[in-house]
């Protein structure tokens, strides 16, 4: 019996399968069979197969060759049974030596002419394979990504037959690969573009420097998205181990195209169609969603009231933990899922609540039912609500020659707000929690008087309050302050849900 190694993915979490092959004589032609548990895509390797053998000028000898993928126990999922099963078969045949691919980790989906084709999770498949001392067997066209995990053990084959040449010593792979560099694009756009909006800015700042979620509230044109798509141009560069771990989601996905690793923090812009699959992750492979794509970086929701609401919900959990968790009948698999999350809304259907000129007939009434779409436990959940007026074209234009603070400036504040926090308490003001919220959130009794009765008066819950004086921590960071003072706690109140004036989202 031939045993070869390859993996599946559950969630981040890699597990070993074995590809066991057996043949059995006393057929008058052949009979291949896969078992355990395969779905369809794995099960329809073996047309694949037959067809790739052809064009070597091979065919399965007249015997019962059994696949079996063990554990048996375990849903396998994927094309990439392909190569494994393949090299399997070739070793029953004494194409290939057993004892050499036992010592590789295989993975790869196999073309009818024999060419081995790209395939998903090649990065995290690599990185298993290190920390396991083995090597690692994958598609040529992603060799790159493999070497990413600084593994030097790599063939990286573009054809079936370049396999077979490398291990009779005729045409040797190349070892190992070469990675691509990191292509760290610049962002486009820059805060300077937008003029006016100061307290916005002042917002997005704030947002940007502790990793707090923020809402935008304003009329049609106000510059809610231009404002969100320039966040990640303020934020500070990712570390590498977020950039190895935002390429391996990304490669379990099937996104990461271009051989090179996430170098920006993602910035995910998600249509208000999306369905709860598509935000959260799942189908019968359990691949990430938008939120985990997110990690690391931000999850920019347009026309929040216009989401279904049952996909909003789905936000709740992983805003507090960072991950998610997908179950599914046969297996629960868990993603990370550390976004920041900006959000922007219209204040009513029309879009010009409180405009008189502009509103529709219903106004208010159609405003109160329209923000009514989205949950208080929700909205609780948002550090940062902001209101976003419109700016007059004329406005725009006189206010053109007076220069704005770019975002290569904010962002020298924001790195250094972060820095604080990480040589503090070793990650953002917005996932404090705990006993870390009364170690390094410390308020005089002045301070506490004053959050308590302003709490009291504005109906705040525990979570609010929190919330509350972690932004006050973040402003305190941008100070370049460890202590808080009482303009950083009316600054943060400033922020909260009841005093969001005539947008006032009620609940």
């Amino acid at each position: 019996m031939i045993n070869l190694n390859t993996i599946i993915f559950n969630g981040m979490d890699v597990t070993k399968i074995d590809v066991q092959i057996q043949l059995a004589p006393g057929f008058s032609k052949p009979d291949f069979r896969i078992i355990g548990l395969a779905d369809r895509a794995v099960k329809e390797s073996a047309e694949r197969i037959t067809n790739a053998l052809a064009a070597l000028n091979l065919s399965l000898p007249s015997q019962k060759l059994t696949v079996n993928l063990s554990p048996a126990d375990i849903e396998k999922t994927g094309s990439h049974f392909d190569l494994p099963i393949l090299c399997g078969i070739l070793c029953a045949m004494d194409v290939l030596p057993e004892s050499e691919l036992s010592k590789y980790v295989i993975i790869g989906e196999i073309g009818l002419d024999g060419a081995i084709v790209r395939t998903n999770g090649v990065l995290a498949a690599s990185v298993w394979a290190n920390n396991n001392k083995l090597g690692i067997i994958c598609p040529g066209v992603q060799g790159s990504e493999a070497r990413w995990a600084g593994h030097t053990n790599i063939l990286a084959p573009n054809h079936v037959l370049d396999l077979i040449n490398h291990f009779h010593g005729t045409q040797i792979l190349p070892l190992p690969p070469v990675a691509k560099p990191i292509e760290s694009m610049t962002q486009a756009g820059d805060l300077s573009e937008v003029h006016g909006q100061e307290s916005a800015k002042r917002a997005l700042e704030i947002a940007a420097a502790g990793g707090h979620a923020m809402l935008m509230v304003g009329p049609p044109g106000s510059g809610k998205t231009m404002l969100a798509s320039r966040l990640p141009t303020i934020l500070p560069e990712m570390t590498p181990n977020e950039i190895l771990e935002t390429s391996i989601i990304y490669s379990i996905a099937g996104k990461l195209d271009n051989q090179s690793l996430i170098a920006n923090r993602p910035f995910r812009s998600v249509h208000h169609t999306a369905s709860p699959v598509a935000l959260a992750g799942g189908g019968s492979d359990a691949k990430p969603g938008e939120i985990s794509l997110a990690h690391n970086g931000v999850l920019f929701l347009d026309e929040l009231p216009e989401f279904n609401r049952a996909t909003l919900e789905i936000l709740r959990q992983p805003m507090e933990s960072g991950k998610i968790v997908i179950s599914r009948a046969k297996r629960n698999s868990t993603y990370p899922a550390h976004f920041q999350l900006i959000a922007a809304m219209n204040p009513c259907p029309c879009g010009h609540l409180g405009n008189a000129a502009l509103s529709c007939s219903r106004a208010p009434r159609c405003a109160e039912a329209y923000q009514n779409k989205i949950s208080g436990p929700l909205l609780d959940r948002i550090d940062l609500h902001v209101d976003v007026d419109a700016v007059n074209p004329w406005e725009m234009k006189n206010n053109s020659t007076i220069p704005c603070k770019s975002s290569a400036q904010i962002r020298e504040r924001v790195v250094a707000a972060r820095k604080k926090q990480i040589s503090r308490q070793g990650y953002m003001n917005a996932i404090l929690d705990g006993a870390d919220m009364e170690k390094y959130v410390v308020l005089n009794d002045e301070l506490t008087t004053f959050l308590n009765a302003a709490a009291e008066k504005m109906g705040m819950s525990a979570r609010g309050y929190n919330r509350v004086k972690k932004i006050a921590r973040t402003i305190a960071d941008l100070r370049g302050d460890d202590n808080i003072i009482l303009s950083d706690i009316a600054e943060a109140l400033s922020y909260r849900p009841i005093n969001r004036g005539k947008y006032g989202v009620k609940h």
